[in-house]
């Protein structure tokens, strides 16, 4: 029944993350915490992610903006791999509520910047890599982190979702290698890993024809909408 349950909302997670780039975790993870312990459900996650993060990209294969992975990658990679270290022997519920205070405060700010015509450059995802990337290693997800800095550098639907899952993934599978290599990623957890990737996937290849269907005006809205929502539940999960 655990497993029927994980597959589920794996599914509905992989659909939300194919529509907005993120959100699986907001879901699935409370139930991996509840089923394995936080301690096995994150690297479970970092596999699952790596699995649907690689779908995405499958999908919007042809709208990747390479140049702003290269820029992005480049400082996101091996800060993870330090951030992913550092959680091997740190307690980051702190750190996760910081971030879900920060969600829900930047989109004002976020709005009122772009009104003044404010945007990012390669530069400036450049050193966003770095700070997200160190972040990623240390909590189960980051990827609404990422979403006003793609926008802000001119990326929207299906080239916002494969370009920040193509990130997203290197990171994933970064922290994935640190985590095995440290021996807090057996390969039992690994194939759980895969069948929770597994339900991902096959979400989010239903969430192309709903992408397709979204005006980008609306496509903002709604990723506004879910930054709040895992603002709270990362403040939730810190705070409980």
């Amino acid at each position: 029944m655990i497993w029927m349950l994980i597959l589920l909302l794996g599914l509905v997670g992989g659909v939300i993350g194919g529509v907005v780039g993120f959100g699986a975790s907001i879901l699935v993870m409370p139930i991996l915490v509840f089923a394995f312990g936080p301690k096995e459900a994150v690297p479970i996650m970092a596999i699952a992610s790596v699995l649907a993060n690689w779908m995405r990209v499958a999908i919007w294969w042809r709208e990747v903006d390479w140049r702003a992975n290269a820029a992005y990658c480049a400082t996101a990679i091996p800060a993870a791999a330090l951030g992913a270290r550092t959680l091997i022997a740190l307690d980051a519920r702190l750190v996760e509520a910081a971030l879900g205070v920060f969600l829900i405060g930047v989109i004002p700010v976020r709005r009122w910047l772009m009104v003044r015509g404010f945007s990012v450059t390669l530069w400036g995802l450049a050193l966003v890599g770095a700070a997200i990337g160190f972040l990623t290693g240390l909590v189960a997800s980051t990827g609404p982190l990422n979403t006003p800095f793609f926008l802000a550098y001119g990326l929207t639907k299906g080239a916002y979702i494969s370009t920040e899952a193509v990130g997203s993934g290197a990171v994933s599978f970064v922290k994935s290698l640190v985590f095995r290599t440290y021996g807090v990623l057996p390969w039992e957890t690994i194939a759980k890993g895969l069948i929770v990737g597994g339900a991902l996937m096959v979400g989010s290849w239903f969430a192309k024809s709903i992408v397709m269907r979204l005006d980008a005006r609306h496509y903002a809205g709604i990723l506004e909408a879910m930054m709040v929502l895992a603002g709270i539940t990362m403040i939730w999960a810190a705070l409980s």
